[in-house]
Formats: C-alpha cells, sequence, structure tokens
C-alpha cells in the first residue's frame, strides 16, 4: 500500500510493509549503506554524475556530490517520519534493517517503511521520541557514513527539518501550527541545537550544503536557508 502523503511530494510518500517481512527485488533494505561501503559509494558517484550535467563526472566535487546525497537521504527519511508525527502524532520505527528503499538514480529514491506501532503521543513525548528514536537513531547512523564536516551534515539535516515543515504547513495548512512547533522544538535542541538561526521567523542554517559549488564557476546561486545568503 502507500501512504497518502504522496500529495505531499515525492519526499513523504511512503509504501509499507509488516514487521518482520524480507525485502525482496526491487526493494533492498537500507542498513546495506552500513554493511557494504560500494553502496554508498555507488550511489555518491550517481548524484556526481547527475549534477554534472553532462560534464565530466569530476568536473564536480566529490565531497559536493557527497553533501548533495546525504541531504537526499536525511530529507527522504525526515519527511514521513515528520508527517506521521504532525498528522497522527505518532513516530515511525526508521531502523534501517527495517526500512527498505530503492536506490534509483535521481531524486527522492522510493521507500517503504514499518507502519507506526505506537499509540498517539502528546507534543512534549513526541518531540522526545523523534529525537532519540530518529535523530540519534537512523539519522545519526547515515550522517556517520559521510567523511564531510558535522556542521555541514547536521545543517544538512537541520535544514531537511525545516524543509519538510514548511511542506508540511503550505500543503496542509491545517498542519502548520503543529509542523513548526515540532520542527523547531527539534531545531532547539541536540543534536541539532546551534545548527540554525531563526530570524524574524526566517530559518537560516549556520552552514552550507556545498551545492552552489556545481555550477561550472563553482559561485552558483544558494540556497534561500543557506548561511551565504545576504539578509
Amino acid at each position: 500500500m502507500t501512504e497518502d502523503f504522496a500529495g505531499l511530494g515525492p519526499f513523504f510518500a511512503v509504501h509499507t510493509h509488516v514487521t518482520g517481512a524480507t525485502a525482496t527485488p526491487p526493494w533492498r533494505p537500507l542498513d546495506e549503506l552500513v554493511a557494504d561501503e560500494s553502496v554508498l559509494g555507488s550511489r555518491i558517484a550517481s548524484v556526481r554524475t547527475a549534477l554534472a550535467g553532462g560534464r565530466p563526472d569530476d568536473a564536480v566535487e566529490w565531497r559536493v556530490a557527497a553533501s548533495v546525497t546525504h541531504l537526499g537521504m536525511v530529507a527522504r527519511l525526515l519527511s514521513p517520519a515528520l508527517a506521521f508525527a504532525v498528522r497522527d502524532g505518532t513516530v515511525l520505527d526508521l531502523g534501517l534493517a527495517g526500512t527498505w528503499w530503492e536506490p534509483v538514480p535521481g531524486g527522492a529514491v522510493p521507500l517503504s517503511v514499518r507502519p507506526p506501532s505506537g499509540p498517539p503521543l502528546p507534543d512534549d513525548a513526541l518531540v522526545d521520541a523523534l529525537a532519540s528514536q530518529v535523530l540519534d537513531g537512523p539519522i545519526r547512523l547515515v550522517t556517520g557514513l559521510f567523511p564531510l564536516s558535522g556542521q555541514v551534515l547536521w545543517g544538512n539535516v537541520a535544514s531537511a527539518v525545516n524543509g519538510a515543515a514548511t511542506m508540511l504547513g503550505t500543503d496542509r495548512p491545517e498542519w502548520t501550527v503543529r509542523a513548526h512547533a515540532l520542527a523547531t522544538a527539534l531545531l532547539d535542541r541536540a543534536p541539532l541545537l546551534g545548527t540554525s538561526t531563526r530570524a524574524e521567523g526566517r530559518f537560516r542554517r549556520r552552514s552550507c550544503c556545498l551545492i552552489y559549488r556545481v555550477a561550472p564557476t563553482g559561485s552558483g546561486a544558494v540556497c534561500g536557508d543557506c548561511v551565504l545568503t545576504r539578509s
């Protein structure tokens, strides 16, 4: 089955499977990223090729492709996690062994998850659970696979949290207050504390995902939430 978040965009859409099921092709368990470093290497290489846009792959720095890959992966996990939390007050179990993906090239990869099994939680407990079970669980594990600056990587995570909340509030106005309250609470505590600022309600990360360096001159446009943007 496909959860009804598909209308929010490809980063929110998920399939679901029962706990204990075994991934069969084309699905693959996401923990292969940990078990076989060549899987992540291949993913970064495919992102690098896509970013190069017909130029030689080495026209794009490896670290840029790695950061963009990481941002895509954490956004892919955090978007449905925040959607379930906002809509239902529940927490997805995103343990990598029980989460499946299809590493297709380009864009948001197809994802299959186990439906939340616990009861709805009040918001304070929900934030605690999201921080401990998602940010300090699979997100930290995936983030640790990338040999990049922690400032860049956790800035990517902060950007993904804010981006998911913004999209939820934009597409489902009735979710705006809760989405931004949960996101703000997550951004104001470890491991995301200090990764961003919010002046006059505008989110800005304290680091850069490096994608501006994809441009042939190495000085392309920056993201709207980038530390390099001017007020």
